[in-house]
């Protein structure tokens, strides 16, 4: 397993744009598949985005896509989540996940490191 750590919530308003990032532990990431998930309090955490690597491949959650890009820094151990044009309803506890599985990767049974999670707050 690998040691993860998200940063970059915050409040923000309709419209604006957070970039969050994970720094993970290890001398192995590339090898991982790196996931974000969100969490509101009541609800099923749900997949929002996940990026590979060698070949790099990427999935969204629709309902992120074309708002949020993932992205990744291999030499810097990181992943990213850059998110625009937020909307109230992505107002969610956003964490950070990796696995070694390449595919069936947008659920969380898939994954089986967590991060602690950062807030993200979207106001109207």
């Amino acid at each position: 397993q690998v040691q993860l750590v998200e940063s970059g919530g915050g409040l923000v308003q309709a419209g604006g744009s957070l970039r969050l990032s994970c720094a993970a532990s290890g001398r192995t990431f590339s090898t991982y598949t790196m996931g974000w998930f969100r969490q509101v309090p009541g609800r099923e955490r749900e997949f929002v985005a996940a990026i590979s690597w060698s070949p790099i491949t990427t999935w969204y959650a629709a309902s992120v896509k074309g708002r949020f890009t993932i992205s990744r820094d291999n030499a810097k151990n990181t992943v990213y989540l850059q998110m625009n044009s937020l909307k109230p309803e992505d107002t969610a506890v956003y964490y950070c996940a990796a696995t070694l599985r390449r595919v069936g990767v947008a659920s969380v049974a898939a994954f089986d490191s967590w991060g602690q999670g950062t807030q993200v707050t979207v106001s109207s």
